[in-house]
């Protein structure tokens, strides 16, 4: 993924991200499928909708929508963050809690570094 910006907002960082192709709803739910065994509280909304009772194995099967969101507590970053998937485009927005020294500030490299490998492997799970 290529981050195209990054700014700070009541204690999140919001940035924008573009994946390499755009990607339809089973890619997407491919991603979201790929890291739900790494987060502690983990959500799962469509449209903005809370999905009730979800599993790992239930996410493969959600309807078809615009919007793909997980949030909770990241095991592998150790924050807060969510994440937003657009379907049928190459969009997608992350926010991360200023929560650690290391996501404290909307620094553009520092910011890039910290995530890019993390979201470059949710990209490629969509594509296996």
């Amino acid at each position: 993924m290529l981050l195209i910006g990054v700014r700070e907002e009541n204690a999140w960082l919001i940035s924008r991200w573009n994946l390499t192709y755009r990607v339809g709803w089973k890619q997407i739910c491919k991603a979201a499928h790929s890291v739900y065994d790494y987060y502690k509280g983990l959500e799962i909304l469509v449209d903005n909708r809370a999905v009730d009772a979800i599993n790992k194995e239930s996410i493969l099967s959600l309807d078809e929508s615009r919007t793909l969101t997980i949030r909770g507590i990241s095991t592998i970053v150790g924050i807060p963050i969510m994440i937003t998937f657009y379907n049928q485009t190459n969009i997608v927005d992350i926010n991360v809690a200023q929560a650690t020294e290391e996501f404290k500030g909307a620094d553009y490299e520092k910011f890039n570094k910290s995530l890019c490998q993390y979201l470059d492997s949710m990209e490629i799970a969509m594509h296996q």
